[in-house]
């Protein structure tokens, strides 16, 4: 009758010897399987995918190092304390840092264009700061980099 005692499937062999329900082949109960595998895969798979974002957020964005020289200071705002401003134009103008142009006045609190201004990192022998710096206009600026505001203007 409709019965098979073949069964291929991953049921242990002790199953083989039970009769199948009539009307089902051993290769439908497999394909059952197959579906079933699928989609605990895709379940496992797209529960992988939600908890990467929570993962990569509770990553720092703070910078933090060893600076291995003199102690520094930095302004309680976090910008360039004033006895190592002279030492912090002198380090701009060695690294050859490109100078940008804005229509906008280069002044505390001025939000700098989206785009044609570049960014770069405080160097750690300088403080620790949020900000980047970057010449704008002639002027050594410090910029909080999120907002494109200008912080301190390094005279």
């Amino acid at each position: 009758m409709g019965t098979n005692r073949i069964f291929p499937g991953t049921i242990p062999p002790a199953m083989h010897w039970v009769e199948l329900p009539f009307g089902l082949e051993a290769r439908d109960i497999i394909a059952r399987e197959s579906i079933m595998r699928n989609k605990l895969l895709a379940m496992a798979a797209i529960a992988g995918a939600m908890t990467a974002p929570v993962a990569a957020q509770a990553q720092s964005q703070v910078t933090t190092g060893l600076v291995r020289s003199a102690p520094v200071a930095i302004d309680a705002d976090g910008g360039i304390a004033a006895d190592q401003r002279s030492a912090f134009r002198q380090y701009v103008i060695q690294e050859h840092v490109p100078e940008y142009t804005v229509p906008e006045r280069v002044e505390v609190g001025t939000v700098l264009p989206e785009t044609g201004v570049t960014f770069y990192d405080v160097p750690q022998t300088f403080g620790a700061t949020p900000f980047r710096y970057s010449v704008v206009n002639g002027r050594t600026i410090l910029v909080e980099p999120h907002a494109r505001r200008i912080v301190q203007v390094i005279d």
